[in-house]
């Protein structure tokens, strides 16, 4: 590898054109004109039985093939979750169950000719419940008298604290050091209670599958998703056939968020596929993904902190209550990131403690979002930070200076590893810069009554699951010397493919036109665990590398037989394998590449798989300045900064643009995204008219900088981005009401009703 050329540059995203120029290369483009159009019939209540389904009407409509019900589906329980085998996610799922879950759960299946006679078919079933008292409060779940679950058949393959007996469907605890001594140490202890709702992922392109047998009657299926492998293992439980019998196919994403590390709709198109023989799909309306789709974990989170006067935090000790919905998609998992992310942040602590219940409820299923439970934790303790340097009278960022944790040291609370790479530091000092927080630290009253006022916070992610998460790139030379790269994860807009090939171009010394990048088939692409958990950069990202510098090994093996000299005597510049000795003497690339597939017995190509035993985490500073009009308790966000340190950034452009993208989404988090539910578990907050995403007009001004570390066990030190850029908005807005206007915000959305009921509560 001569020069980095690629690698640091801000290269446009290899799909621009096609994407911005509509080109048919998402789900729904692709499906056959004959498609038979799929539609679940749901539940109008949060939790029944089903003691009659009657659906001999509806078979006679016009253009109806196939009608399913509890009693035509495979009986097999699985989950959804798209993680790695096995699952932390218990399995509780059927393809079609006897007993509904949630307002929306699935009764059947319909699939038919046209949309109209499908419509028509679902409002001639007629179904008769028996109606059960749901569970919808999660404070009361756990070991209720109602049970979600009571079917013996529901089982947990990892031990996680589930008890579907007791509705919990994870629990536990965590800690290190003398916890309670080192309470009794500090100087100063606060408990604080914060709150966060679900949140919708609401990518452009709503969930959608559709599914075909092939010439020797496997299963296609062509999906929307973040994770073909899980799909594929997922569907062959569900679906009581083996995994050589379904193939995955992602096309393009038009979003994902996370939404996507579940699968959400593959099984309806696949089952009516199985059962007729005809290519099936379904594409969810934007009501449907927002009533029976994978948002974010509610979350309640009790945050008890320790310092002396002096500001350094001694010690945090957290309960965690979350509530996963309906079914366990994720709720073993995301749980712990609210605790193992934000608690790492302070290194001075003697000591910290985690205690966590996960339990179910008659409520929209929760799953997977950007963040993944990192998000509700850094709130809650960002925010604690933020109250405990108010009481002890110190300044919010000196508050974080005087307790960071930096590069060498080591994180307990963070599984024991090492920050390997840190530079949150400048990442702080840099925010603070940009912000310009000396002048603005103390709020400002503006002629006409408004307040101007500044918060901030810190924010740490993974990069990847460490000992668990697989990567994988298969990379070969084709005849003409130039490159395939397969790879099995999925580009959802973050543009891995073009960051990819902007390492493989520069490992291979060649341009990026030379190389043909494809993703991500099942049956042809090398196994990847997927796009989730900040994984691709850094740990797909070091696969590369690896393959490419095997492959880069046999071309000069075979290039320097041609050259009939010793392989030491031979390098490769990206154009030619010459001899050291005599650059004169050379072969090209593409004589290289013929000779690859004439007489030869070794392939030029490459697989390599890559896991880590570590996840070196990103981390990032932000601060929000707002405009608060005390009289509506209107919050209007003036400014955002943010500083983060992602490694090295492999294309600074791409890494502002995610930059920016999951900060709009932590402002939606913190100000407008609300879900609502009525006494009977309806969800209210079921289109964008109820549930309020930020436009640009909200958001006014974001800046974004990166301070670069150096990761050394990361591709050309490179780290993620993809999450921890959602997580400072929440605490940094909150900071800025409370010191706007003297209310603390605990719960969120931070609404102009609650910061007008707290004022009146405060003025009492």
């Amino acid at each position: 590898m001569t020069r980095k050329k690629y690698v640091g540059a801000g290269i446009v995203k290899s799909d621009a054109r096609a994407l911005t120029t509509g080109k048919p290369v998402y789900t729904d483009d692709l499906a056959p004109a004959d498609c038979l159009i799929v539609k679940v019939l749901r539940s109008p209540h949060a939790h029944a039985l089903i003691t009659n389904i009657n659906t001999n009407i509806a078979m006679k409509v016009p253009g109806i093939v196939c009608i399913l019900t509890y009693e035509d589906v495979p009986q097999s329980r699985f989950t959804m979750a798209g993680q790695t085998y096995p699952e932390p996610s218990p399995y509780d799922r059927l393809i079609l169950d006897r007993r509904v879950r949630f307002v929306g759960d699935a009764v059947a299946i319909v699939a038919g000719e046209t949309e109209q006679a499908v419509d028509k078919a679902l409002k001639l079933i007629k179904v008769e419940y028996q109606v059960l008292e749901p569970v919808l409060d999660m404070h009361k779940a756990k070991d209720n008298k109602v049970l979600v679950h009571p079917e013996e058949s529901w089982k947990s393959l990892c031990p996680v604290g589930a008890d579907n007996m007791r509705n919990l469907c994870a629990s536990g605890s965590d800690s290190h050091g003398d916890v309670e001594g080192t309470f009794a140490k500090c100087d100063v202890v606060i408990e604080r209670t914060y709150r966060t709702k679900q949140n919708q992922q609401a990518m452009m392109e709503t969930f959608r599958t559709y599914t075909q047998l092939d010439t020797y009657g496997r299963l296609n299926v062509i999906s929307s998703t973040q994770v073909p492998f899980h799909v594929r293992r997922i569907l062959s439980h569900a679906l009581d056939i083996p995994k050589t019998q379904i193939r995955v196919i992602k096309p393009r994403l038009g979003g994902g968020f996370g939404a996507k590390q579940t699968v959400v709709t593959e099984v309806y198109p696949a089952i009516v596929t199985l059962k007729t023989g005809r290519p099936a799909k379904i594409v969810y309306s934007r009501y449907e993904s927002m009533i029976a789709s994978s948002p974010r974990h509610s979350m309640e989170l009790t945050v008890r902190m320790g310092a002396t006067n002096d500001g350094v935090i001694k010690v945090i000790d957290l309960y965690t209550l979350s509530n996963t919905g309906a079914f366990g998609e994720h709720g073993p998992t995301t749980v712990g990131l609210s605790a193992h992310k934000p608690i790492p942040m302070y290194g001075k602590q003697e000591a910290f403690r985690f205690t966590w219940d996960v339990v179910y409820t008659n409520t929209l299923s929760a799953g997977a979002y950007r963040g993944y439970g990192a998000t509700q934790g850094i709130f809650a303790v960002e925010s604690t930070v933020n109250e405990l340097a108010e009481i002890l009278n110190i300044d919010p960022v000196r508050m974080r200076e005087i307790n960071l944790v930096r590069e060498g040291q080591v994180m307990p609370a963070y599984y024991g590893e090492t920050a390997t790479s840190c530079a949150l530091d400048r990442c702080v000092e840099r925010v603070k810069n940009m912000i310009d927080w000396d002048k603005k630290a103390k709020p400002i009253t503006l002629p006409n009554g408004k307040i101007r006022a500044v918060g901030i916070a810190m924010a740490m992610q993974g990069s990847g699951i460490s000992n668990v998460d697989v990567g994988s790139v298969t990379i070969r030379m084709g005849d003409d010397g130039d490159y395939n790269m397969l790879i099995g994860c999925t580009d959802m807009g973050t543009g891995c493919d073009t960051i990819l090939a902007q390492m493989a171009a520069d490992c291979l010394d060649c341009d990026m036109k030379n190389i043909a990048v494809y993703a991500s088939d099942t049956d042809v692409s090398p196994y990847d665990s997927g796009s989730y958990a900040s994984a691709t950069t850094y740990v797909t990202g070091m696969a590369c590398v690896k393959a490419c510098e095997e492959l880069r090994n046999k071309i000069l093996l075979t290039g320097s037989e041609m050259l009939k000299v010793d392989v030491d005597d031979v390098d490769f510049d990206g154009q030619k394998v010459y001899v050291v000795a005599d650059p004169e003497k050379f072969v090209t690339r593409k004589q290289v590449g013929y000779k690859g597939q004439c007489f030869s017995n070794r392939e030029l190509a490459a697989t390599v798989s890559h896991s880590s035993p570590t996840s070196p985490p990103p981390f990032m500073a932000g601060a929000a300045e707002i405009e608060l009009d005390p009289e509506t308790g209107k919050v209007e966000l003036i400014d955002y900064c943010a500083a983060v340190d992602c490694g090295t950034p492999i294309n600074p452009s791409l890494a502002r643009v995610q930059t920016e993208g999951g900060l709009v989404q932590g402002i939606g988090m913190a100000l407008y995204e609300d879900v609502i539910y009525n006494e009977k578990g309806v969800n209210y907050s079921n289109s964008f008219m109820q549930y309020k995403i930020p436009s640009r007009l909200d958001i006014n001004k974001i800046r974004v900088e990166f301070e670069s570390s150096y990761e050394p066990s990361g591709p050309f030190g490179a780290k993620s981005i993809g999450e921890v850029v959602i997580n400072t908005p929440s605490p940094a807005i909150a900071s800025a009401v409370a010191t706007a206007c003297g209310v603390r915000i605990r719960e969120l959305p931070i609404t102009a009703e609650k910061i007008v009921m707290g004022l009146m509560e405060k003025n009492k």
